[in-house]
């Protein structure tokens, strides 16, 4: 039997249809491991994804020639979207899997008014493996489209050790990080800290946490110096001490001197080690420490002078110098210089200030604290009230505590002012009351002023005054002649015994 050609063309398409799903079906079969090595996964993705659209296109053309049906048509169809797509996702897969963006630097640096900053630079060290761009074909559309080499939306933020954002701006987005174009991110510190915690987030969620040390600007090639406590007050006679923060922020020198510009030769200055109270004059800086601690400790005069005024502020200056550049200090050191001079020799440096202030000290001074009188006397004395303080004093007064039914007197009541080192006398009277008993008894003496608006007080002084009882001038007179007569008797009886 004869079988027409037609027939045996439709055949051997069926055939081929048969050994073409079979060869499909085999590049489809699943491997476990596809997840775990994702780059294979893309290969086996590329060439499954590659057969269905030759198939695809076979077939394709065998419908438009009336050699296969509708079916056969929409199934190769369908393997070739669903293989488009598995490729796709692979290619998705392993594209997010190699992003990823890495810090080269992180420099700390001084601005303007002593803001420290830091300068972040971060890199797309992704962009696709030489591997991966071989694997797939750089011409592909499909790679080119995705941009593997661009990371999109990076989002940048520093935090301190306790996981509190440190930075200013808090946030900071980059649109696109492109491979091999670094970025530098400029932050604020609203903590000034040596070490931080970098967090990144980017692409489809990917984090990154890193903790690293701050690097130090070397090029200012001089120390940042910071006080807390840059102004204060100090009582004539007392010492101020002002803490310093020093950081460098070079890469030639490490040894630098320390010096104070502007403050009166009447004021004693020295530095000290914060850590073992030994004084300074230079500071060194080693590999492993960039900051140091210091104290700057300025002892005032015990008395006002013509460059040491009451309640004037004394501005002045620290200034932290390499060493090697110290003598450009020396002409400096007998003038009043302003912040333009310091800034122009390009050093470390901070402001401090300094208000001289007194205190009124009072001394009360008595000659006599012991009296006594008959009844119904009364108690004289006269005291000197000196202001041995640093600040005048105001309204002094004495005030005096008396026993019940005693009446006093203070002249002068009140002493307006007592100037450093002078001295008033006060007269004081206490009249003791008719009848009074036989006994001692006891003023108290309360001296009291102001300083500055401040009370100040001297230490109290006891007054003793002792009541003798009245004694009868007859009765002491017969009291003599009993006495003598006594004694008359006892040498006459002593001659008549002799005499026997």
């Amino acid at each position: 039997m004869k079988v027409s050609r037609k027939y045996y063309l439709c055949a051997c398409a069926l055939l081929l249809i048969a050994f073409q799903h079979a060869g499909i079906a085999q590049y489809n079969s699943f491997n476990q491991r596809d997840d775990k090595y994702r780059l294979l996964g893309l290969k086996r993705a590329k060439e499954y994804y590659e057969v269905t659209k030759t198939e695809f296109e076979r077939q394709k053309s065998l419908f438009e020639k009336g050699l296969t049906s509708q079916v056969e048509f929409d199934r190769a169809k369908n393997s070739e979207a669903d293989a488009e797509v598995n490729y796709q996702q692979s290619l998705l897969a392993v594209l997010f899997e190699q992003q990823y963006v890495s810090i080269e630097r992180a420099v700390k640096y001084q601005a303007a008014h002593s803001a420290k900053r830091v300068k972040l630079t971060v890199a797309n060290e992704s962009g696709g493996g030489e591997e991966f761009q071989k694997l797939i074909g750089i011409e592909d559309k499909l790679f080119r489209s995705l941009q593997p080499d661009i990371i999109q939306n990076v989002y940048i933020s520093l935090y301190n050790a306790d996981g509190a954002i440190i930075s200013q701006p808090y946030e900071v987005k980059i649109e696109r990080l492109k491979s091999g174009e670094p970025r530098v991110v400029d932050f604020g510190l609203l903590q000034d800290v040596d070490a931080i915690t970098v967090n990144i987030i980017y692409g489809n969620g990917t984090s990154r946490t890193l903790k690293i040390f701050l690097q130090k600007d070397n090029s200012a090639n001089n120390v940042a110096v910071q006080s807390q406590q840059f102004s204060q007050e100090a009582e004539l006679g007392k010492t101020a001490t002002y803490d310093l923060n020093l950081e460098l922020f070079s890469g030639t020198s490490n040894t630098f001197s320390l010096e104070v510009l502007n403050l009166p030769q009447q004021i004693n200055r020295y530095f000290r080690d914060v850590a073992t109270s030994a004084r300074l004059t230079q500071i060194k800086f080693t590999e492993l420490s960039n900051s140091k601690k210091a104290a700057l400790d300025v002892s005032l005069p015990d008395r006002p002078t013509d460059r040491v005024l009451m309640d004037k502020a004394i501005p002045f200056f620290v200034v932290v110098i390499p060493a090697d550049r110290s003598e450009e200090l020396r002409n400096l050191l007998s003038k009043t210089v302003n912040e333009a001079d310091i800034k122009k020799l390009n050093v470390g440096y901070v402001r401090l200030e300094l208000m001289p202030r007194g205190k009124g000290r009072l001394l009360v001074r008595a000659s006599q604290l012991y009296y006594n009188l008959k009844s119904e006397g009364s108690v004289q004395m006269t005291v000197d009230v000196v202001n041995e303080g640093t600040r005048r004093l105001d309204n002094v007064k004495i005030d005096v505590d008396v026993p019940m039914n005693w009446t006093k007197k203070v002249e002068p009541a009140v002493i307006p002012t007592l100037d450093i080192d002078q001295e008033q006398r006060v007269t004081i009277t206490a009249t003791s009351p008719k009848g009074i008993s036989v006994g001692r008894y006891e003023l108290r003496l309360r001296t009291s002023g102001l300083s500055d608006n401040e009370p100040v007080n001297a230490e109290d002084k006891t007054v003793t005054a002792e009541i003798l009882a009245e004694t009868s001038v007859i009765g002491t007179i017969l009291l003599v002649l009993a006495i003598l007569g006594l004694i008359g008797g006892m040498v006459m009886f002593g001659i008549r015994l002799s005499k026997r």
